[in-house]
């Protein structure tokens, strides 16, 4: 005789608790060597039922809360760059530079024909007997020291020509670097147009006023850092920026050639504005697809300044996950969620993305105790049935696991043996019950279901669990 210690087991959070103890004695040596008899010390002493053993797919799902709301959260700002009043001071100072050059450029020619003049009458006055004669104070003298004070003339007269030269450098420096930035706005400029929030602007589109002047949302991932017009140098700048006025007739490529001037011309003149050809530093935005305000920092009439102006997102749907970092072997891009919404509604979802770096939750960085997490995105598969609103407070079932044709019983069907592994009670057809040694596989928490397996276990037997 053998006393057998067996427990029913229920998974909970990846761990089997113990649910019932009892205390059986068989009445022969080997558990899974001959069945008792219904009613024999098999009997469990406490309510029982019966339960089947099925063929059917099983999953695994990891319960976790997250956060609803819209993806690729970013700002945008209003550049610094140079004001047109600024500009129109480098243009004077240009402008000066070129005609003090000018000026000094004609008085060198007078002097210098002066000198050539002078030069040719020595040449005279100073040929043969004519130098003898003449002595110190002769014509020859005399003309000699005229060239000589005509060559100082020159040599003062070329040192300012170079100096103008190299100020009229400076200045169209200056000019080059301040219509590279060249901005929107100046000293007194005022926001005249603002989205109210939750509005979608999409390419073409008016983000915000300056003066009367929109800033356009064109498509494209590297940011307007420069005015665009002719003369500018090729970039990947210029190709979003053509590839935006493709409709307009610019053509392809990084340069900025007179198609996409007469681009720009058109298109300004579409939106009433004053057909320019070029696009001062602020009169568009590239962000990658449709933008989603969020928060909008001045108000309408206020000063504008260089810096954040809108809270901005994309008009993609996200569920963010803060996950155990201890979780994210468990969890890959591709995995099936179902996403439970505020109304207690569900949809389907995908994990989208899944972070590489732990961090400390945010304000516990002091805390020893914190649990490190990484981000995990998930993508629902039908984003119109997660409603509108920014954020929101959701629970996420990430299927982290699944098994086709698995033989699968309740989880408190599960016998724990007092020497270890794990058995089913079956009850046979003519009523007799006995235990059934099997292996367990995959848990699915939300049905309360495991797989097993094992010589003695098929599809349609009847298994005891405890009743409910």
């Amino acid at each position: 005789m053998r006393s057998l210690l067996r427990s029913r087991r229920v998974l909970a959070g990846g761990a089997i608790a113990v649910v019932v103890v009892i205390i059986v004695v068989l009445v022969v040596v080997d558990p899974f060597g001959s069945p008792a008899a219904a009613g024999s010390s098999l009997d469990n002493g406490s309510a029982t039922s019966i339960a089947s053993v099925k063929r059917e797919t099983l999953s695994s799902q990891t319960q976790v809360s997250a956060t609803l709301g819209y993806a690729d959260s970013s700002t945008v700002s209003v550049p610094g760059g140079t004001a047109p009043a600024t500009l129109q001071q480098s243009q004077q100072a240009v402008d000066s530079a070129r005609q003090t050059l000018a000026a000094d450029e004609r008085a060198l020619e007078q002097v210098q024909a002066s000198l050539d003049a002078d030069q040719r009458k020595v040449a005279v006055d100073c040929r043969g007997g004519n130098a003898a004669e003449s002595g110190t104070t002769g014509p020859c003298a005399g003309d000699s020291q005229t060239v000589t004070t005509d060559r100082q003339s020159v040599t003062a007269a070329t040192d300012k020509v170079q100096a103008d030269e190299r100020a009229v450098t400076d200045t169209e420096s200056t000019l080059s670097q301040g219509l590279e930035s060249a901005a929107t706005y100046g000293q007194n400029a005022v926001y005249t147009m603002l989205p109210v929030l939750g509005q979608v602007v999409r390419k073409g589109e008016a983000l915000y006023a300056v003066g009367g002047t929109p800033a356009f949302l064109f498509y494209g991932r590297v940011p307007a850092s420069r005015a665009f017009a002719p003369g500018m140098s090729p970039g990947a700048d210029v190709s979003e920026l053509n590839c935006n006025l493709r409709g307009y007739g610019a053509s392809g490529g990084d340069a900025f050639t007179s198609a996409t001037s007469l681009a720009i011309e058109r298109f300004q003149s579409q939106h009433h504005l004053p057909a320019t050809g070029e696009l001062p530093l602020g009169s568009v935005v590239f962000e990658p697809g449709a933008v989603r305000v969020t928060s909008v920092t001045p108000t309408e009439g206020a000063a504008v300044q260089p810096g954040p102006v809108l809270g901005i997102t994309s008009t993609r749907r996200v569920v963010t996950i803060a996950l155990d970092a201890s979780q994210q072997t468990s969890i890959k891009v591709g995995d099936a969620v179902e996403i439970t919404l505020p109304n207690n509604s569900t949809t389907p979802g995908r994990v989208s993305y899944v972070g590489t770096v732990a961090t400390v939750p945010s304000g516990n960085s002091g805390d020893q105790s914190s649990t490190p997490t990484i981000e995990v995105d998930v993508t629902p598969n039908r984003p119109g049935a997660t409603g509108r609103l920014d954020q929101a407070p959701v629970d996420v079932s990430i299927t982290t696991a699944m098994v086709s044709d698995a033989l699968v019983v309740p989880v408190n069907a599960l016998l724990a043996l007092a020497g270890g592994g794990y058995a089913i009670e079956v009850v046979e057809t003519n009523g007799v019950h006995q235990l059934v040694a099997v292996s367990v596989g995959l848990f699915d928490d939300a049905d309360g279901l495991v797989q097993v397996s094992g010589s003695g276990v098929a599809a349609g037997q009847r298994v005891v669990v405890p009743s409910e």
